[in-house]
């Protein structure tokens, strides 16, 4: 096994090598280090670059309407805080859930109030997601859910960067809007159903595509694998053929960041054993840093100094902590 991989021009047309992605979490004391939380999980650095650009990527991934790579796009977000006894908590989007038909819904309560502030009407819809350009927002430095879910906001609420009171009046917007929500018939027919309100909206993911710094493990593969809508649009804006589930017939040339990498595993372990593959490199985030770890068909065995016995293969629970 190898590791601080490197991509010399053509490396993939000389190796067969499948590329797994596995999704990382903040280093907690990293973050803490800086005035403002770091922008993206280490899995979107790692795809998208320091700047992040979520939104537009995104909103390519879930629809088929062209965006302009130099617009500006936010996206946002209906969701649920959580009160407890002296700060407020961001539930992830899988814990609430919101119907199309509620989404809709609260959209139609609240457009008036959004398309007013951001001075564009929004581009595109779905049950989670709402597109809008970022327009007077477009400075906000904002924070996905999916990276502040689970911890108090007041560390990953929306901040100014070089304008000054751009987050006051995002907050003054999201705080009529909480208002609106608060008396929706949506919310009522919710609480009656003993399910969480929807009280209040979240912005994020502020960016163009011309923001998009994409590695070259990726802009290297000949596939890409995974159901994130994030990689639907990123394979979308590079042009590189995706599916959401492996194909078994085209590892070799492929990347893959899955929801359930280990499910994976036994395919990767025979492709290397019977010689369909050479590498397998693994890209993970220890600590909030990238590692990069390349392994071969000798790598999947323990090592043992008892050389007279069989070896016994690594688990994947192994290979990952290994």
């Amino acid at each position: 096994m190898s590791s601080d991989t490197t991509f010399p021009q053509n490396a993939q047309s000389n190796l067969r090598r499948f590329t797994l992605l596995l999704s990382g979490e903040d280093a907690l004391d990293e973050q803490g280090k800086e005035d403002r939380p770091i922008k993206g999980l280490p899995h979107e650095r790692f795809l998208l670059g320091d700047l992040v650009p979520i939104a537009p990527v995104l909103l390519m991934g879930q629809s088929c309407q062209e965006v302009n790579p130099n617009q500006e796009i936010a996206c946002l977000q209906p969701i649920h805080l959580h009160a407890t006894r002296d700060h407020l908590i961001l539930m992830n989007q899988n814990q609430i859930d919101l119907t199309e038909t509620e989404s809709s819904q609260l959209l139609k309560t609240a457009l008036p109030f959004i398309e007013e502030d951001f001075q564009s009407p929004i581009l595109f819809q779905d049950k989670h997601y709402w597109f809008i350009p970022a327009g007077p927002f477009a400075s906000l430095a904002s924070y996905s859910v999916d990276q502040a879910h689970g911890r108090n906001i007041d560390w990953w609420m929306p901040r100014d960067t070089h304008e000054a009171g751009i987050a006051k009046r995002w907050r003054k917007l999201q705080n009529e809007i909480q208002m609106l929500w608060h008396i929706d018939t949506v919310n009522e027919e919710r609480e009656q159903r003993g399910l969480l309100s929807i009280n209040s909206l979240w912005i994020s993911g502020i960016g163009k595509l011309n923001d998009i710094q994409a590695p070259v493990a990726i802009m290297q593969s000949k596939q890409i694998y995974g159901e994130h809508p994030l990689l639907t649009g990123l394979a979308k804006y590079l042009s590189i053929p995706h599916h959401t589930s492996v194909r078994n017939e085209v590892l070799a040339g492929a990347f893959a960041w899955l929801k359930q990498p280990e499910t994976i595993w036994p395919q990767l372990d025979k492709a290397l054993t019977d010689k369909d593959l050479d590498e397998l490199l693994i890209i993970d985030f220890p600590n909030g840093k990238t590692r990069e770890r390349i392994f071969t068909a000798r790598d999947l065995y323990k090592k043992s100094w008892a050389f007279w016995k069989k070896a016994e293969p690594l688990s994947w629970k192994e290979i990952i902590s290994s």
